[in-house]
């Protein structure tokens, strides 16, 4: 039988992380890339192993995913190490980056408020960089027929939150990233979907100020009475990658129990929030 590989961005914590597991549970072989120091290896060689134990291989590069000449490195390395295979292609791109400043646009202070450079490069990471890596896998012919593209979005998109508003154009410039794969890739049958997952316990939430009010906010507010889980989302994208939902494209899927239409907490929970 033909190999299944899915490349995910960001596969060393999170929902990338937690869908390289699960994927390859479902049968996938595991590309990742990811950016950790030494101190965070040991989480990636957690789930290097967890793979493992699926019977999957992990192949792992540990570099800037939104470098051009690392990206562009990788993909030749991918080429290169399916020059033996049969069917040399992934069936599967996932993008999970979260690395992005989360500073005021507006201060008296010009050292307080976010740059130019701080700007760009949040969008570059966290959005623009899924168009480039989806180029290059195409011209390489490493894309499958009947693939899948998934970006991990978040109500941010649509929302204001306090220091958020880099990310926040990231995440809506991400799904109108997907909107346009999914229409100019949608003749090969590859579609592209946008996540949108509900408030989730992860290191890159741990980086936003008033994470902790976010937080409980969200476990108080979402019908089942928890935070979302990154394997709730990674579950989520094990179905969307099945042949039963190749005619579902270019949304914006949320994930999150039911999270977002909930706007009242209520005046108890409000007052123990605070």
């Amino acid at each position: 039988m033909e190999k299944k590989w899915a490349l995910i961005l960001g596969a060393s914590s999170g929902f990338g992380g937690a869908t390289a597991v699960a994927l390859a549970h479902e049968g996938y072989e595991i590309l990742g890339v990811h950016l950790d120091r030494q101190i965070t290896m040991p989480k990636v060689n957690q789930i290097i192993k967890k793979i493992e134990k699926a019977g999957r291989k992990a192949v792992f590069f540990n570099v800037n995913a939104a470098d051009a000449i690392k990206r562009n490195d990788i993909l030749d390395e991918i080429k290169e190490r399916f020059a033996t295979n049969e069917h040399p292609q992934i069936h599967v791109l996932v993008h999970s980056l979260a690395f992005g400043t989360l500073k005021p646009y507006i201060t008296k202070n010009p050292n307080d408020c976010i740059t130019s450079s701080q700007m760009s490069m949040t969008l570059d990471v966290m959005a623009h960089s899924l168009v480039y890596w989806t180029q290059g896998l195409v011209q390489r012919e490493l894309l499958a027929k009947n693939g899948r593209i998934f970006a991990l979005t978040s109500a941010g998109s649509q929302t204001v939150i306090p220091n958020y508003g880099a990310v926040s154009a990231a995440k809506a410039a991400l799904e109108a990233h997907i909107r346009q794969l999914a229409v100019e890739l949608g003749g090969t049958g590859v579609t592209a979907n946008a996540i949108m997952a509900g408030v989730t316990d992860t290191p890159a939430i741990r980086k936003i100020p008033g994470n902790e009010l976010m937080l409980k906010s969200a476990e108080a507010k979402n019908p089942h009475g928890r935070l979302t889980l990154a394997e709730d989302v990674a579950k989520a994208i094990s179905l969307l990658c099945k042949e039963e939902a190749g005619w579902i494209s270019g949304n914006v899927i949320g994930v999150d129990g039911g999270e977002y239409i909930v706007n009242y907490i209520g005046e108890k929970v409000s007052k123990q929030i605070k």
